[in-house]
């Protein structure tokens, strides 16, 4: 698998990267260990999970799974901190939450260190530079060699990324993570101008659109689709509207005439948007993840791209463009 930098820096991923939200809850250890086999053998080396992932599960068994499945030096583990389950405050940026929860993740990895580590969300009850100093407290420490931020909106990511570059010492953001796939395109407004002038990468979580990109909601709910799972089925319900339906037709249409699946059309446009470092793919099983890898020899013809961008086309008038074009 094509490897690539992460934003402005020396950390390089596999462009398709392995989620692991559904693990130690819906995924069991056995189907975990076959995709992460999988994963590792097709060529990737970015894993994505997070210390509520599974409440902490999700962790403890990539963990595992190192000891004796995959070997640690072959693998990039990215994983977040600052999502509390806590009705009152859903955030928690405070320094001393952060680097609690980062050596909580360490020993529930079985690592030293992490290869990214990121602020899962900004806390407006914390001040920024706060937050910002727990992701230098962890690389100056040697527990995290790369930072980076996760669902931060444009005006939050630049003032993040432009704080960390405005002294030495500081730790420049690598990476911001975020949804971002043919149904939702709303990074294109403010979050990727903003990285690319910054120089972070960005990973696109739900990169086929919650699993609606791949078609199979097209007529139905399949009973063993996360639509039908009574905790997802929330997540997946935005996207199966009229819109998104005109938009999964004409990716199926594109599919059809390139003789490929709906699932590698979807994924390999938003593989290779400008800014993206790699697509976080999350799956339930070896089959559905090596159906997503095989994206790796597929590249979309020019006039392909430009057809999905303007049916999936988002509205961004004044102030994102020139005032005079109104």
């Amino acid at each position: 698998m094509e490897q690539r930098h992460l934003g402005r820096t020396g950390l390089r991923v596999s462009r398709i990267g392995l989620g692991t939200l559904t693990w130690g809850r819906d995924t069991d250890e056995h189907d975990a260990a076959d995709m992460l086999k999988t994963f590792w053998e097709a060529g990737g080396t970015l894993v994505d999970t997070a210390d509520v992932y599974g409440d902490g599960e999700a962790e403890y068994l990539l963990g595992r799974l190192m000891e004796g499945l995959v070997p640690r030096r072959d693998l990039v583990i990215s994983t977040k901190a600052g999502s509390v389950p806590d009705p009152d405050r859903l955030v928690d940026g405070s320094r001393g939450h952060l680097l609690a929860a980062l050596d909580a993740s360490l020993a529930r990895l079985g690592t030293d260190h992490v290869d990214l580590w990121q602020i899962h969300a900004h806390d407006p009850g914390t001040p920024l530079e706060e937050t910002l100093q727990a992701l230098d407290l962890a690389v100056s420490s040697g527990r995290a060699r790369y930072v980076g931020v996760a669902n931060f909106c444009g005006w939050q990511l630049a003032k993040a990324a432009t704080w960390q570059l405005a002294a030495p010492g500081r730790t420049p953001l690598a990476g911001t993570q975020l949804e971002y796939s043919l149904l939702q395109r709303g990074a294109e407004r403010e979050v990727l101008p903003a990285a690319l002038d910054l120089g972070v990468g960005l990973l696109p979580s739900s990169p086929l659109g919650r699993g609606v990109l791949t078609g199979k909601y097209r007529h139905t709910t399949p009973v063993d689709s996360r639509g039908a799972s009574e905790h997802l089925a929330p997540f997946v319900e935005p996207y199966l509207d009229d819109a998104a339906s005109h938009i999964v037709d004409a990716v199926t249409t594109a599919a059809d005439g390139l003789a490929v699946t709906p699932l590698q059309v979807a994924l390999a446009w938003v593989r290779d948007r400008p800014g993206v470092a790699a697509p976080i793919v999350g799956a339930r099983n070896a089959q559905q993840l090596a159906a997503a890898l095989s994206v790796e020899a597929l590249s979309l013809p020019d006039e392909i791209c430009r057809a999905l961008d303007d049916v999936s086309a988002p509205v961004h008038r004044y102030p994102d463009h020139d005032w005079s074009t109104l």
